[in-house]
């Protein structure tokens, strides 16, 4: 259902608000290069600095455009369940293929909390469901033991995993069975992760590089693992230069490199220091995608 380089896409913006013109050519250009996916409103996305208005303008436009030549797994995720499950509904409504539902972040919720949060989505939307783990941003883990109990749920499809932890893939494949979706949520793992058994990634490198993050993921799904390292090493300093500062600030500025959107991001995000923007332009000349 859900395999491949997915990238979370990027909302791009200019003079403060949504550039929608730019983010219609992303997605007919994630199209173009062959990504398998798009979520859009996720964290790369900016979602919490994003009204409700444009999150379901974004999640919209997205379905719109990509009109079902990719799947579009639209962010749904809040502390607030109430809110969630309007995300989701809402992604619902306007035809997205399924939503992406982080683990509530602040309120530090029990596993208890956890099962009744998806459970109350689950319950009032019809669409698949991906779990979204990641310990370091919502301060809560999805225990391997209530990842199983989630599973049992009939809409709850899989997970992208951000904890970092490959040997989770192995676990969280025998709590919840073969045909649980496994998307690594970190670029620099990926490859690991597929090793093990994964599905592939929610990227966010791909939005830099979508050609070559599915031809990587491409080569996994064929068993021919030294073509996709031989793309994974090519592509590794991006994967660290993204990550020099706050998410997606590195990308906006490789992208704003390549033309396809400005490099402006929302407060209390700020703009890559020159550092950061010359670790940026030389990963992407090692990876190819600029002239040195």
């Amino acid at each position: 259902m859900f395999h491949g380089s997915i990238p979370a896409l990027i909302t791009p913006f200019k003079d403060g608000g949504v550039d929608e013109k730019a983010l219609r050519d992303l997605v007919n250009w994630h199209v173009a290069e062959g990504s398998h996916g798009l979520v859009p409103v996720g964290t790369t996305g900016e979602s919490p600095t994003l009204t409700h208005e444009e999150h379901e303008r974004v999640v919209k436009i997205v379905v719109e455009e990509a009109a079902g030549r990719l799947k579009v797994i639209a962010g749904a995720g809040s502390n607030n369940t109430v809110e969630a499950v309007r995300f989701a509904q809402y992604a619902e409504s306007v035809g997205a293929d399924g939503i992406l539902v982080v683990t509530p972040y602040y309120n530090k919720p029990s596993q208890r909390g956890i099962v009744a949060h998806f459970e109350a989505i689950h319950a009032a939307c019809d669409l698949p469901i991906l779990l979204y783990n990641i310990p370091s941003r919502s301060v809560v883990n999805i225990s391997v033991e209530t990842m199983g109990a989630l599973a049992k749920l009939p809409r709850v499809v899989g997970v992208k995993d951000a904890t970092g932890d490959v040997s989770r893939i192995s676990d969280q494949k025998i709590a919840c069975g073969e045909e649980f979706i496994q998307l690594s949520g970190n670029d620099e793992i990926a490859l690991a992760v597929n090793a093990q058994g994964g599905h592939g990634c929610i990227t966010t490198v791909g939005n830099i590089a979508p050609r070559l993050s599915a031809e990587m993921q491409n080569a996994c799904a064929e068993g021919d693992y030294k073509a996709a390292r031989a793309i994974h090493e090519r592509l590794f300093p991006l994967f660290r230069a993204a990550f020099m500062e706050p998410n997606p600030v590195p990308t906006k500025y490789a992208l704003s490199l390549l033309g396809r959107c400005s490099d402006e991001v929302r407060l209390p995000l700020v703009g890559a220091t020159d550092a950061t923007k010359a670790k940026v332009r030389d990963a992407m000349v090692h990876a190819g995608l600029l002239n040195g």
